[in-house]
Order: structure tokens, then sequence, then C-alpha cells
């Protein structure tokens, strides 16, 4: 029996849960896959939008800007990485100049600070690569980089800590109301509860038609995108943005707080919400788009391609209340771009909402700060040397494209809500980022995974569910 049960462990869902421990209630977290972050939060443009691009007055709007101004506080709380690099969004032809003006406009009555239109001379000095045609830009000062893994895995772990329960590979099928009670019918087994949190992604208009006979609609919209490798560190140091058209904000460039320079995305409406596979003709139109705001771009560079979806809600704005004919239901859905910005205002109206309907007191054992795996190459030489001494397990040297070692690996499977798939590795170390793509390292970190859980190699899977990379042996085993 529980107080809240959250449905999805997205960026979305698992801020909710912080925020919600930040109460006496008892909070449980659903999710079908095998770990947080691995659906729309795991695939997506890194963006710490500044708040100029939704319609003034909307709630898209309104959260974006409070979630930007959040940003680098909870970055420094719960240690996971950000930079506010700043924005262009680039206008190409004179005639084009109005509507960056319009753009201006509703980026100060939206609340954005600092907000500027610079001529072609400033913008090319902020960036040496523009393109020739580009003219002006609008400049966002305030705009920013993030690592949506390490956002989504800080919010979920902290949450863990604060006393929040996760139920991984559990799919909810159904719901009853009993009274005052939900019944959350899932492929484990029934949940009671007092309130839902329907915060499931490109399904949670599924989960919404089922309780409510206002019905909502979300496309899932396909994202397909080109990550360079780190070697292109520096070709960028904005994030670049075309004017924004029918289907958003076009093709970026942009650096990650990470060193590597991200392409994309294109925007595909489709029926499969499942459909992340990337396609020849959606990486051509990337590749075809990718050069328009910039020129010189090294797009030989590029070490992986990769797609995700936006739940793309039919009057593109953010759902989040409780439903008038579904009592103790919420919703937090239609969470498309600028979702990830959002999130941390997103999870604090969430909670509102429940603390208000549930009357509950605040957790005086709240904990807010949370500390992340310790990255070796941050230390000076001697505090290294005086690691490895301690530990010999950090000077062993496990991914050689992004130097992550045995360390890191153990510490990231062995904390709250550890990593039990080399996803889940990767996520949490980057081991398997690199340009190798795990090529190398793969092997080395199902040995670590499997010794670290105590279980044969054979179980361990690339993602989950069914995705075992060993299916036999070939040679006896001594």
């Amino acid at each position: 029996m529980y107080d809240v049960v959250i449905i999805g462990a997205g960026v979305s869902g698992a801020a909710s849960a912080r925020e919600l421990s930040k109460y006496k209630l008892k909070v449980c977290v659903v999710e079908k896959e095998e770990d947080v972050c691995c659906g729309t939060s795991k695939a997506n443009s890194a963006i710490a939008h500044a708040g100029f691009d939704a319609e003034s007055g909307s709630l898209m709007a309104k959260l974006n800007v409070e979630g930007s101004q959040m940003m680098e506080g909870l970055s420094k709380e719960l240690d996971f990485p950000y930079k506010k690099n700043g924005s262009l969004v680039v206008c190409l032809r004179e005639e084009e100049i109005p509507n960056l003006e319009e753009l201006y406009e509703r980026g100060v009555k939206n609340g954005v600070k600092d907000l500027r239109i610079i001529n072609r001379k400033e913008l090319e000095e902020l960036e040496p690569n523009i393109a020739d045609e580009a003219v002006a830009a609008l400049y966002a000062p305030t705009g920013g980089i993030v690592c949506p893994f390490g956002m989504n895995i800080a919010f979920a772990e902290n949450a863990a800590c604060n006393g929040v329960e996760f139920k991984f590979d559990t799919e909810v099928t159904g719901f009853e109301r009993n009274g005052d009670l939900w019944t959350v019918k899932t492929s484990q087994g029934d949940i009671e509860t007092r309130y839902v949190v329907n915060a499931a992604g490109v399904y949670a208009d599924q989960f919404h038609n089922m309780v409510s006979e206002k019905k909502l609609h979300i496309t899932p919209r396909r994202g397909d995108y080109c990550l360079l490798d780190r070697s292109t560190e520096g070709f960028v140091t904005h994030t670049i943005f075309q004017l924004p058209g029918k289907y958003g904000k076009g093709v970026l460039v942009t650096p990650t707080v990470h060193g590597n320079t991200l392409v994309g995305p294109t925007a595909i409406d489709i029926e499969d919400r499942e459909g992340t596979n990337t396609t020849q003709a959606g990486i051509d139109e990337l590749i075809g788009k990718a050069g328009t705001t910039v020129k010189g771009l090294p797009i030989r560079q590029v070490i992986t391609s990769f797609a995700g979806l936006r739940a793309h809600e039919d009057g593109h704005e953010f759902c989040i209340g409780e439903l008038e004919d579904a009592k103790g239901f919420i919703d937090c859905a239609g969470i498309e771009s600028p979702g990830l910005t959002s999130a941390p205002a997103i999870g604090k109206m969430v909670a509102e909402i429940v603390k208000d309907l549930a009357g509950a007191e605040e957790n005086p054992d709240f904990v807010a700060e949370r500390k992340g795996i310790l990255d070796p190459k941050a230390l000076s030489n001697e505090e290294r040397a005086k690691l490895i001494q301690e530990n010999p397990a950090y000077g062993n040297i496990i991914c050689r494209c992004e130097m992550i070692t045995e360390g890191e690996i153990i510490d990231a499977i062995n904390r709250p809500l550890g990593a039990k798939s080399l996803d889940g590795v990767k996520r949490r170390t980057r081991a398997g980022m690199g340009r190798c793509q795990a090529g190398f390292c793969s092997p080395r970190t199902i040995e670590i995974l499997a010794r670290e859980r105590g279980v044969d190699p054979s179980e361990i899977t690339k993602s989950g569910g069914n995705s075992k990379i060993i299916v036999g042996i070939n040679k006896d085993r001594i």
C-alpha cells in the first residue's frame, strides 16, 4: 500500500519522485524497463533551453524558464554535469530578421534574462565556423547543456536514498478504482495506492484514456541524431539552432558536456511507440540540413547515430494536473522538448499537487545532496596516485576510449539503483560511449558485472529483457 505510485522512471518521473520524497509519503516508481532513463530521457538533444521558444503564457513556457533557472543549483546539489554555454538562433536571410525579433520578444515575455540580437560580426566572433550566409542571431547566454543520463540518474538515486521504492521490469496493464484507492495492475502483480502519477512518456495517453472520458492523444515524434568524436571538441562552443519551424527548432549543432559534438534531430511523426530505429532517409535528411548554420561540419567524425521519441501532444502543451473525472490520478503527459530542461520544475509542480491533495507534511529527514561516481581524471596526479594505492581498481583502465576504470564501473554497479546491464554501466560511467562504441571494453565490463552481481556472464544483457550478449561457450571452462 502506497501513498503515491509514479508510472515511469524517466526524467519527469524521477524528478517527481525526488520532490515527493521531501514529504512524509510512501512513494513507489514502477518502470517497465530494467533501469531508469530508458526512454525519451536517454535519447535527446541534452539541451537546457533558455525558454524563448515556447508560446508565451503556456505551461511549457513557464516550466521551461523555471527549470532553466533551477538547473545550475541542482547540478551542484546532485553532482551531475551541466554547463551554461549559451545558445544562438541563427538567421540566414535578411527578410527573416522580423521572425528573429518576434522570438526575442517572446523570450522577454517568458522571462528569459539577458536575451539580445547580435549582428554578423559579433556572431562570427562567438562562432568562427558559423555559415557564411548567417546575417544575425538571437543570443541567449542562459542556455546550457547537460548530461541527460546523469541528471535522470541523480534524481532517481537521491529519491531512492530518501526512501522512494523502485520496481523495474514492471509493466502497468490497467487500473481499478476502489473508493479512495487506486489498484494499479502490473505484470508483477497489483499495487494499491492513494494517488497515481502518470509520467509514462509516449504511453501516457494510453494510461490517461484508461481512466478518463476526456481523451488525450500523443504522437511519437522520432528524432535522428549523429554523435561526433571528441576530436571535434571546440568546433562550436554554443548551441546553434535554426529559426524554429512547424516541427520545432530544426537541426541543431551543439557541444556536449563531455566534449563531443551532437547534430540533430529530425522530426518524423510515426505510429510505433518503440520506433527508435534510425533510417537511411532520416540520417540523409539530418546530414543534408546539418551544414545549414555552420561551415565545414566534420560529419565524417560520426562515431554513432541514434534516434529518440518525443511525446508530442496534439495541443503541443504539457498536460500536468489531477484529472477531473478520475480523482487521485495526476497526469504528467505530453512532456516533449523542452521537457528535459523543465523536469526540475515539473517535479516540483507534481509534488505540490500531491502534497495539497494528501495534506502531506514535510519530511524532516530529507537529504538534498547526492555525490556522483568518482572521476579519477578530475583528480591531480598526486590525488590519483593515492587513490590507486588505496584501491588498485582505479588504476585498471577498462574503457580505453573514455579512460574509464574498473573502480568507476564497480561503483556504478553497487550504488543505489546500480547498473545491471552494459547500457546501465554506459549511462553511469561512459564506458562504451567512445570512438569504438564498446568494441573493446564490453567483454571486461560483462566480467565485472557478473562478478559484482554474483551471476553467470551469460545472464548479463545489453539493456535488460532478452538482449543477452553471450549465447553459449565455444571452449571448455577451466
